[in-house]
């Protein structure tokens, strides 16, 4: 998630990407989203396992924030939000 085009950058895992989202936009949990105005879904992706899910998760948070906008723009390149898609 981001705040805007090269703004701040959210990720996280979720067995509910419509739901989480829905709670991202609607400041419903206290926390970094929230403070940040991240409410836009610019990139996701999806596995059936949680294992697999948090690895790819901690392995993202690893990354140089370049690299994350690199991911993003591949298949994203005007930042649009995505959750719509999710619908």
């Amino acid at each position: 998630m981001a705040s805007k085009k090269n703004g701040t950058l959210y990720l996280g895992v979720t067995n509910s990407l419509q739901r989480r989202i829905f709670e991202h936009r609607n400041d419903l949990q206290e926390g970094f989203t929230k403070k940040y105005g991240v409410h836009t879904l610019v990139y996701f992706e999806e596995t059936f396992d949680i294992h697999s899910a948090i690895r790819r998760e901690k392995q993202l948070k690893k990354w140089r924030r370049q690299w994350k906008i690199t991911l993003i723009e591949k298949d994203n390149p005007t930042w649009r939000d995505l959750f719509d898609d999710l619908l």
